[in-house]
This record gives structure tokens, sequence and C-alpha cells, in this order.
């Protein structure tokens, strides 16, 4: 995937449409890691804009933190999650919960047998 396809805007125009080839976009992102940084700007910009927005779906960005969960690598979500509990805002919140539905985390990183 060229440098240039992998900027926050485009990240972030995916992570809201969040249609099959946007889906597909995202996992070939997912792929490299050297996309990682830009991935992680892409969804601080789309949470930033959901924000903003007058009316705040939060479905859709519950729905977008499962499909990150269930979707992105293990290397990927602990920044996930981190980048989720950035901010206290009902946006972040919201992909919070998805995050957190999805099991991701836990499935990267299960518990240890005490």
């Amino acid at each position: 995937m060229p440098q240039g396809q992998t900027s926050p805007d485009i990240i972030a125009d995916k992570l809201r449409g969040l249609s099959e080839t946007d889906k597909s976009f995202l996992q070939l992102v997912f792929e490299s890691a050297e996309h990682d940084n830009k991935l992680f700007d892409g969804i601080a910009l789309h949470l930033d804009r959901e924000s903003e927005a007058p009316f705040l779906n939060t479905l859709r960005l519950e729905r977008c933190g499962e499909w990150l969960g269930n979707t992105a690598p293990a290397r990927l979500q602990i920044r996930l999650m981190e980048a989720a509990r950035s901010s206290q805002h009902p946006a972040y919140l919201a992909l919070r919960n998805g995050l957190v539905r999805s099991g991701g985390l836990e499935r990267a990183y299960p518990k240890a047998a005490v």
C-alpha cells in the first residue's frame, strides 16, 4: 500500500463509513506495523470529529470499537484501549464499550491461570 494512501484523514473517513470496502482498506493498514502511528492519528481524528458533531451516534461508535477489537491484530489492542480511554467524552466511551464487548484485549493478552 503506498505511503500517501494512509493519511489520518483517510483513516478517519474509513472509520466513519466502515463499509465493506473501508474495512478491507483498514485491514490492509493493520497488516503493516509501519502504519500504526497513522492509524492511531486517524482514530484520534475520527473521535475528535465525532465528539464535535451536533448529534453523537454512539451506536455507530460502539460498532466501530467492536469491529476494531475483533479485527485488529494483538499488537494494537492495548493502544486501541488506551486511545479509547484518553478522554471522558461520550464518543470515547462508546468506542471503549465496543472494544470491551469485542473481547479483543482479553484474546490478545489472556489472564494468567493463578
